[in-house]
């Protein structure tokens, strides 16, 4: 190892790291979303590294943590133990309708009758992802039953709709066969294809949030559904927004307030949420097009977290696994709360992904 390589190790702790150009990322850590984590469910807010337990939990984030704990083929007892609990929150969420829930208590009362769209959708996906990725087959058995027994999903948001359809490609993945999948994934992909159709360069008026996954879900339901026409359109959106969410060498991502063209960059305050959407549409790109520029936007955006940035802050702990709330112009939110770890968490097994060069290891 060579004295500047020496030095990079030295920058982080646990040791655990693989080389990837220009940085050097670390591996994953869970030992902040422990920490988030009770026999209930996963914490929304932190205060610093503390769960504040007076903000209780939500669907939104319990499902997101679905996602991160099922992609290891080979999960340790700890994870393990999170991706049950995570998905009995999920299940539990379900209401007599065949919806979910999306606030709950910290005693564990649900506070709403039913949340919001985004939270439909992400249940959705949370619930394809199990079905498709756990090791458990008890938990994948459980996920199967609860998707194909779920109510309809309608929604003239984009975004419930493209975690709904990256839900139901998971489950297509799964069982080829899965009607209620395959009428998810063409009328949620439906929704977004014909936004993007209907205005071009992108299907908003404004950048606002989790922006990359529009594109994504396209992907995914091309993929899926051997539509080239709506890969296309996908590759189409990811193209631009790559462009317009690029400063110079690094990504610069659209702050919490939105974005149009025409409006100032950088901008503040900048969202892990964004960054790690962006890393797992790059990654998808790569996977469906073998094109290796989509391998480098992938690790681009995963480097935002370690201070390939507007402002070359850190954000994610390798320490701990915690991840900052948010990228400010002169500083960071110090704030890890559920959202934003697993934002980070996600981005560095989506990073690992790339750093092997085979397409066959994608969690898609």
């Amino acid at each position: 190892m060579s004295p500047d390589e020496r030095s990079e190790a030295a920058a982080h702790p646990s040791g655990a790291t693989y080389r990837a150009e220009r940085l050097e990322l670390p591996r994953p850590e869970y030992t902040h979303l422990r920490r988030l984590t009770n026999t209930t469910g996963l914490w929304e807010h932190a205060h610093i590294l503390t769960p504040r337990v007076e903000h209780g939990f939500c669907t939104d984030d319990n499902a997101r943590g679905l996602l991160v704990v099922s992609r290891s083929t080979s999960p340790s007892t700890e994870l393990a133990d999170l991706a049950a609990i995570y998905l009995e929150f999920v299940l539990d969420a379900r209401t007599g309708t065949g919806q979910f829930h999306n606030r709950r208590g910290a005693d564990g009362a649900w506070l709403d009758d039913v949340g919001s769209d985004d939270s439909q959708g992400r249940a959705w996906w949370g619930l394809g992802t199990v079905a498709r990725s756990s090791p458990v087959p008890w938990m994948r058995e459980a996920a199967f039953d609860a998707f194909s027994s779920c109510s309809s999903f309608e929604s003239p948001h984009l975004r419930a709709n493209a975690y709904a359809a990256l839900g139901a490609a998971e489950m297509l993945a799964a069982d080829p066969g899965n009607g209620v999948a395959a009428a998810l994934l063409e009328r949620t992909s439906g929704v977004i294809a014909a936004a993007a159709s209907d205005r071009i360069p992108w299907p908003e008026a404004r950048l606002t949030y989790d922006n990359a996954r529009l594109p994504e879900a396209l992907l995914a339901a091309g993929a899926a559904r051997g539509d080239r026409h709506v890969t296309s359109v996908g590759i189409r959106l990811l193209e631009w927004l790559v462009r317009a969410e690029t400063n110079h060498d690094h990504f610069s991502f659209t702050p919490v307030g939105g974005w149009a063209p025409g409006d100032p960059r950088p901008a503040f305050d900048q969202q892990p949420i964004d960054a790690v959407a962006m890393a797992e549409a790059c990654h998808r790109a790569w996977t469906i097009t073998h094109k290796p520029v989509w391998r480098e936007r992938a690790l681009d955006a995963a480097r935002w977290f370690v201070g390939h940035n507007d402002t070359g802050m850190m954000l994610y702990d390798s320490e701990t696994g915690g991840t900052c709330d948010g990228l400010m112009q002169h500083s960071v939110n110090e704030n890890r709360g559920a959202e934003s770890t697993l934002a980070g968490i996600a981005a560095l097994q989506t990073a690992a992904l790339c750093s092997t060069g085979d397409l066959g290891t994608a969690a898609y």
